[in-house]
């Protein structure tokens, strides 16, 4: 930071602002004053704040007070200097008080002499602390106490610090905290002289031997009546916080570089940190947040990021509230499809504090272009996105609600606004769990786009009830996968239903042959129980295979019985089945 220190005449010239600038550079009083002193830059490694000084001699036309302060309010922090104090006997400041308590812009006052060298070093200080930490933003001295916003940030900050959403900052929870924000713990008796100091000045500021929100803040608060506000301030900065106590933009977005046909996943230390959020605010341990719970956890975010449709999106218990795998898989969703919004909620969670990383972006992992895996035929991704393309009421949505477990039942009680056109869970391949995004594509034919397009296996859905169904599916596999390198899936669905003739060319199962796929897989979610899952791993292994299927559209078969049975058979069959690879 560069601080420019404005020394303005309010009445007349003579008043001694380039004698300070003098003194202050050579300790000691010049015998010739100039008009105007050089513009001069402290370097940062001989202040007490560590940041670079630019002071500048300003010499302007006469202004009067009022328009000085006019000039200032709300802009920057003012400090009332009385210049030549070796002139007088008398102290002024029994005069200049009153002025300071009228205008809030007005940090502090303090009397100097250039000559005697008398507070000549401090007032650059306060003139750095002014700036660096200003009162202005966190306190209001007419009601004596802090503003709205300050206690909005420092109550997040306590949220995130309490580790095990108890209410109460115990000392272990309060030694991190002070780790994190000043890099040492603090010792016993030190803790135990804070907790007294607010036991003794607020009854309801510690319980159970742990400092409460509103012992933390009559602490902050305490902390800025006594002047010291950098301690508020190191606390803010650390969590986040710019001078205007908004999250700053930095800190929200990290940078993070994403090549073309990249995707973004969590790695292994952002999903511990989400599973210890979750723990957190799963209160009554059912492994499921219940809406009150989900409330409490984004109760640190300015406003509610998940709405209803989330609960159509991932899995859900019985009573509809998002389970631990939904939870995961949700924040997986996120991350794969919008990566900056997902920095954003983890910076909102404290993710970058909590698990001591440099930013949100150390949570991510950006996996390696598509073509590579291509080449080496293997893939490192964990996250395969499966676009589900079919006419209107062909059975798409009911495709993707069956990946979470519900029936033509369950599924009829979803409203309509509550819709949601992804779905999110995980498989299980060869024994390692992944996760499969369905994503149902509008089925406007000439509007596709690139998002559309993009995916690693392709879902193509006809009711084989309707005959005029499959004419969809055939039109989109000709027009925009037929000479892609992307695998495609033909499902017949409603297949509870009487088959009907498709009015087509010829049969789904002739152009499957046709077109090497896989012959149509019959589909239903009209079922008594949850809707089989066996569908979802072959477009999962197909989607973690591609390489093989441009060879043989027979290896789908081959690949999902040894996705089924892998886990008994152990890894001997794993090896015979990657034979033809």
């Amino acid at each position: 930071w560069t601080i420019i220190l404005h020394s303005v005449s309010l009445s007349t010239a003579k008043v001694g602002k380039t004698s300070l600038i003098m003194s202050l550079v050579s300790e000691e009083f010049p015998n010739v004053v100039p008009y105007r002193a050089e513009e001069i830059t402290i370097p940062a490694d001989v202040t007490p704040e560590r940041v670079p000084t630019h002071i500048v001699d300003y010499s302007g036309k006469r202004l009067m007070g009022l328009c000085v302060l006019y000039y200032f309010h709300n802009l920057v922090p003012l400090i009332l200097v009385g210049n030549k104090s070796d002139l007088v006997e008398h102290s002024s400041m029994e005069t200049i008080l009153p002025i300071m308590n009228e205008y809030s812009e007005i940090e502090t006052c303090v009397e100097c002499s250039a000559k005697n060298l008398k507070n000549i070093s401090e007032l650059f200080y306060y003139a750095q602390k002014a700036v660096l930490h200003p009162t202005g933003p966190l306190y209001c001295p007419e009601k004596k106490d802090m503003k709205s916003l300050c206690i909005k940030a420092l109550t997040r900050i306590f949220k995130v610090s309490d580790l095990d959403n108890d209410g109460i900052l115990n000392d272990n929870e309060l030694n991190f905290f002070q780790r994190t924000c000043f890099n040492s713990p603090l010792e016993p008796q030190a803790l135990e002289d804070v907790k007294s100091v607010v036991k003794k000045n607020l009854s309801d500021g510690v319980c159970d031997n742990g400092l409460t929100l509103k012992g933390f803040l009559f602490l902050h608060t305490l902390f800025i009546q006594r002047g010291r506000h950098e301690t508020t301030w190191t606390v803010l900065r650390r969590f986040g916080y710019d001078d205007d106590l908004e999250l700053n933009q930095d800190y929200l977005f990290p940078p993070l570089k994403i090549p073309s046909d990249c995707t973004t996943e969590l790695n292994h230390n952002a999903y511990l940190f989400l599973q210890s959020v979750f723990d957190k605010h799963d209160k009554d341990r059912d492994c499921a947040l219940s809406p009150e719970e989900v409330k409490d956890l984004f109760d640190v975010f300015p406003y509610m990021p998940w709405g209803p449709d989330v609960n159509n999106t991932v899995c859900t218990n019985d009573q509809g509230w998002i389970t631990y795998q939904g939870y995961l898989s949700q924040w997986t969703l996120t991350t794969y499809l919008d990566v900056q919004r997902c920095l954003e909620y983890l910076g909102y969670l404290g993710y970058s504090i909590i698990a001591e990383q440099e930013s949100q972006a150390s949570g991510i992992t950006v996996t390696r272009d598509k073509k590579i895996d291509l080449q080496k035929k293997q893939t490192q991704r964990s996250v395969f996105r499966c676009n589900v393309f079919g006419d209107i009421s062909s059975g798409k949505s009911g495709f993707l609600q069956a990946f979470l477990g519900r029936n033509l039942m369950a599924q009829k009680m979803i409203r309509e606004e509550h819709r949601s056109y992804y779905s999110i869970s995980t498989t299980y391949v060869y024994g390692q769990e992944k996760y499969l995004l369905l994503h149902e594509v509008f089925p406007d034919f000439d509007y596709l786009s690139d998002a559309d397009l993009a995916c690693d296996i392709v879902c193509l859905v006809y009711d084989v009830s309707n005959p005029y169904s499959f004419e969809y599916c055939a039109k989109v596999f000709k027009q925009y996968f037929m000479d892609s390198k992307i695998p495609c899936m033909m499902i017949a669905a409603k297949s509870d239903l009487p088959e009907i003739k498709q009015m087509y060319g010829c049969t789904p199962l002739e152009f499957c042959r046709r077109h090497k796929m896989p012959p149509p897989q019959s589909f239903t979610c009209n079922t008594a129980g949850a809707p089989s899952r066996d569908i979802y791993t072959k477009l999962t292994t197909m989607a973690m295979h591609p390489y093989v299927l441009q060879h043989s559209s027979t290896f789908w078969l081959r690949a999902s019985v040894g996705a089924t049975v892998f886990a008994v058979l152990g890894f001997a069959m794993y090896r015979v089945l990657l034979k033809p690879r």
